[in-house]
């Protein structure tokens, strides 16, 4: 699979505890994602946090959540985003949803030759 030098970046910043279909939310992105045949998906997962609510959400030993941050990031052309923010629409409940343009520089096994 190839993916375009000039592409978008899509990040969702979504709760650990939130929920699509019995499933983690984090998860059923992903899964999403990969039907629609993207490039990747990445799920990061933060140990601290706080979103609309101001709720601070971490964990600290004295302060154990359940509910930690996560970013689903997704790097792939336009079109292609743009399908799955479709299809992700009737999953993401609350959160935060950012589009950024970036360049891809390597997707997958370097050139051969370089380092």
């Amino acid at each position: 699979m190839q993916i375009a030098r000039d592409a978008m970046l899509l990040r969702l910043f979504i709760g650990e505890s939130d929920r699509s279909g019995g499933q983690p939310l984090y998860e059923a992105l992903v899964m999403k994602a990969r039907e629609l045949h993207l490039a990747g998906a990445t799920v990061l997962r933060g140990p601290m946090g706080f979103g609309r609510s101001s709720r601070l959400h971490s964990a600290k030993i004295l302060r154990l959540s359940e509910d930690l941050p996560m970013v689903v990031e997704i790097v792939d052309e336009q079109a292609k985003i743009d399908q799955f923010l479709e299809a992700a629409r009737g999953m993401v409940n609350s959160g935060l949803i950012t589009l950024e343009k970036v360049q891809v520089l390597q997707y997958g096994a370097p050139v051969t030759g370089q380092s």
